[in-house]
């Protein structure tokens, strides 16, 4: 098979072109950045004090529980994409079909996990930002870098949602490797064995249903097909029938003339 997964075939060369075209990168990528505005936002201007306080505190409504979901999240989320974008790199390196499904399976249950948790952070960042309170950061400090932190977890419901179903896409496409594998080893495939199983596979994609019916030919059509069963075969046609007698007729002047004795 030529790819799987998206990935080129088993133990091909990488391709840094074909690598950062393909929709996945492109969207951990976008991950990826989000975890670093998130993280970055909170860790470098989400902790403000009063101007009467020395010790700082969470900008959300001095939760510090929300500034640590915050971080924690958008550090984890950091190292979890680094970490696929390496093994999408590694990805046409595996050759087994096995592995390959192992590999889309990981993929598209962290990515399911991490886009409920940025649903469960954006819930929270914004419930928090909005029960604070005026007095506890009059000079609005830091006031942008908590609604960016909350825009970016908003988004990453989605980029990491969209992974999801990236996922999913590459799971038919590695699945169906893994039934022709089954289905067709070296010893026992033959031609009309494997234009058979493609036939049927566009069948289930819902291929056209004339692809399966191209040489077939109505018998009735067919002048030289035989005639269906029970029907009487007379051997000649109208034009073939006997003429009728014309004994009353024949006045006996031509042909064999009878003699008198």
């Amino acid at each position: 098979m030529e790819q799987a997964y998206g990935a080129g075939k088993a133990g091909g060369a990488f391709d840094p072109l074909t690598f950062f075209q393909q929709p996945q990168t492109i969207v951990r990528l976008v991950c990826w950045l989000f975890s670093v505005v998130i993280f970055g936002c909170i860790a470098n201007e989400g902790y403000v004090n009063r101007p009467d306080e020395i010790e700082e505190y969470c900008i959300f409504n001095r939760n510090q529980n929300a500034c640590n979901y915050g971080v924690g999240m958008g550090t984890l989320t950091f190292l979890c994409s680094a970490g696929f974008l390496a093994l999408d790199i590694y990805f046409p390196q595996i050759s087994s079909v096995k592995d390959r499904k192992k590999a889309v399976l990981a993929d598209i249950g962290v990515s399911a996990f991490w886009s409920f948790m940025w649903f469960v952070g954006f819930c929270l960042l914004a419930n928090q930002w909005q029960m604070s309170k005026e007095e506890d950061n009059p000079l609005k400090e830091g006031a942008d870098a908590a609604r960016a932190s909350i825009t970016f977890a908003f988004f990453s419901i989605f980029t990491w949602g969209a992974l999801s179903l990236l996922g999913l896409e590459r799971l038919k496409r590695v699945s169906f490797e893994e039934e022709y594998n089954k289905l067709f080893t070296p010893n026992t495939s033959s031609p009309l064995a494997i234009q058979a199983f493609l036939a049927f596979m566009k069948y289930k994609q819902g291929a056209d249903s004339s692809l399966f019916n191209q040489e077939y030919a109505d018998p009735s059509q067919d002048p030289n097909a035989a005639p269906p069963a029970g029907t009487e075969y007379t051997g000649y046609t109208a034009d073939m029938e006997a003429p009728a007698n014309t004994d009353a007729g024949y006045d006996g002047s031509g042909g064999y003339q009878s003699q008198d004795y």
